[in-house]
């Protein structure tokens, strides 16, 4: 049995724990993270998972970002223990924090990450975004979570 609920403040520093555990060292000097400096986590939306003892298997995270004046959240990262790899959590929390988003009225996702990974949940390439460098442009997805376009433009911090 396990237990998916929003990202507490008391969660904090063992997610950290598991994003470090899962990611290289250094992965905090990532373009995508300076999109991420000073701004707050969306809570609604950054979640945690637990099996039926309270252990922390996976973890998500969202936040805000403009993609020229638009609006869109920003997946990532997202972390599951290496000891439950395999069983289809990160999918599972993908599937329900991009539900929630939608439900909270948010059109767009937008990740960096491995296209052959999150094309199933419907993200896709895209060129048209000018995300800050130094980034691998073939791993810039989005996913619109309603029939219309993803905006195009400069990919920037929200003030």
């Amino acid at each position: 049995m396990i237990h998916i609920t929003p990202e507490q403040k008391e969660d904090y520093w063992e997610v950290e724990a598991l994003y470090d555990l899962c990611f290289a060292p250094g992965r905090e000097a990532l373009s995508s993270y300076r999109l991420r400096d000073g701004v707050p986590f969306l809570a609604d939306l950054s979640l945690v998972m637990r099996d039926e003892l309270g252990v922390l298997g996976a973890a998500i995270r969202y936040w805000p970002v403009l993609v020229g004046d638009t609006p869109v959240v920003l997946l990532g990262p997202v972390a599951v223990h290496p000891t439950r790899q395999g069983e289809g959590l990160g999918g599972l929390l993908i599937s329900e924090s991009t539900s929630r988003a939608a439900k909270l009225g948010w059109k767009h996702v937008l990740l960096v990450g491995d296209y052959s990974y999150y094309s199933r949940f419907g993200f896709e390439r895209m060129p048209n975004l000018q995300f800050p460098p130094p980034t691998n442009q073939s791993r810039v997805l989005g996913h619109s979570l309603i029939d219309t376009d993803f905006p195009t433009g400069q990919v920037g911090k929200v003030k």
